[in-house]
């Protein structure tokens, strides 16, 4: 896409060729396990480009999939995107396409939860050591943990739950000034590609959990990860070899959410802020742990490197709540719903006891001593929203 037109109109038109749309305004949905050729120099000029958006085999990827990485890469600035079942899949995928048995990987100790246990698991199991890092870690710090077999380091931004920004060029630069080599990674599904352009930071893979805010209506799910030229070819052809792929109307849904993310991701950050700023005004409530609020650490970092909010953040309450305190604050809200994941229309709250932060979290500086709350803020009226906590702290009382 020409870089003349705005970032806003290439989401809506990237992707959008006549090769893949066949005349129609949205691409095909090419369903196809085998792809025929005619003749043997037409399928030895697949076999050359089945790499490269060329028609080879249902695996290697179809028109509707060539049309969402050629979206993927105009959205985040990269050389390549992989697409996987998941998020977790694009997680453990990506790390698994750089390292070997003997390795070792840096990994932010507040990152979601099933990566931490890929590194405690799988990875451990394959001889590959991990160390966890403080999340707010200094450029400094983290350079003394810097082994010579240090292979990856992974980042996540914001932290999941605790919602820690981390000091992002400094950790990159650090890590670079040791070892160019390392590849750096980051869960970018927070910033859905967009408040934070990974790929812009010396960043090298930028993987999402598409299923949140790129598919945007809970109803598939789907991982991805751009990466620049230097690791492109190795996580495409590793990931290729451990058989990940999506269908092709999970990634026809994906390209349809993109083509209004930037819509909705401006109504999930007014109404989320608007809302963290109503939680800092309760009695109920000790803080609120919205990157966009100086109540959030590391603020002054999304300040600087990122240029807007998204919808999930949490906030802490002054007391641990009891089990019939949680049933009664949780249990009966009329518009917010207890669900996994987040990222799409409706509006979503869970929580944590103080003693789980503290299992899955041990490497955050902060002590957490009332329940945490994380919530998801939709696409509702957000005076209604307000209204729905407001019933739930009443219930505390």
């Amino acid at each position: 896409m020409s870089n003349e037109i705005s970032f806003t109109t290439s989401t809506i038109h990237t992707g959008r060729n006549k090769r893949v749309c066949k005349n129609a305004v949205n691409p095909v949905i090419q369903r196809a396990s085998s792809l025929v050729f005619d003749t043997l120099a037409d399928k030895k000029e697949a076999t050359i480009n089945r790499a490269k958006g060329g028609l080879f085999y249902g695996r290697r990827g179809t028109l509707t999939h060539f049309a969402l990485q050629e979206l993927m890469c105009e959205l985040e600035g990269g050389e390549g995107c992989y697409f996987y079942p998941c998020g977790a899949a694009a997680v453990s995928n990506a790390i698994l396409s750089f390292v070997k048995t003997g390795d070792h990987v840096l990994i932010t100790g507040a990152a979601y939860e099933p990566t931490q246990e890929l590194c405690n698991t799988l990875l451990k199991k394959m001889g590959i050591a991990t160390t966890f890092y403080a999340p707010l870690i200094t450029g400094e710090k983290i350079a003394d943990l810097v082994q010579p077999n240090t292979t990856v380091l992974f980042l996540e931004a914001p932290s999941s739950l605790t919602m820690e920004v981390p000091d992002i060029p400094a950790i990159v630069q650090a890590v670079r000034k040791v070892n160019p080599e390392i590849v750096i990674m980051i869960d970018n599904t927070w910033s859905a590609g967009v408040f934070f352009k990974a790929l812009d930071f010396g960043i090298d893979i930028s993987i999402q959990a598409g299923t949140k805010y790129l598919v945007g209506h809970s109803d598939t799910m789907i991982g991805t990860a751009v990466a620049n030229a230097r690791c492109w070819e190795q996580l495409r052809e590793n990931s290729y070899l451990m058989g990940q792929m999506v269908d092709a109307d999970t990634a026809y849904m994906t390209a349809r959410g993109i083509r209004t993310l930037l819509v909705r991701l401006k109504q999930h950050q007014e109404s989320s802020i608007k809302v963290a700023k109503w939680l800092l005004e309760q009695p109920e409530v000790k803080t609120v742990y919205h990157p966009a609020l100086p109540s959030c650490p590391g603020h002054q970092y999304f300040q600087r490197d990122f240029t807007g909010s998204s919808g999930l953040f949490s906030f802490e309450l002054n007391k641990k709540l009891s089990q019939q305190e949680l049933e009664n604050f949780m249990d009966h809200f009329k518009i917010f719903t207890m669900a996994y994941s987040w990222g799409g229309f409706e509006s979503l709250i869970l929580h944590n006891q103080p003693e789980e932060i503290a299992r899955i979290r041990p490497n955050i500086e902060r002590k957490l001593t009332g329940t945490l709350i994380r919530v998801h803020i939709g696409l509702e009226d957000v005076n209604d929203l307000i209204a729905d906590l407001k019933a739930g702290f009443e219930r505390l009382k």
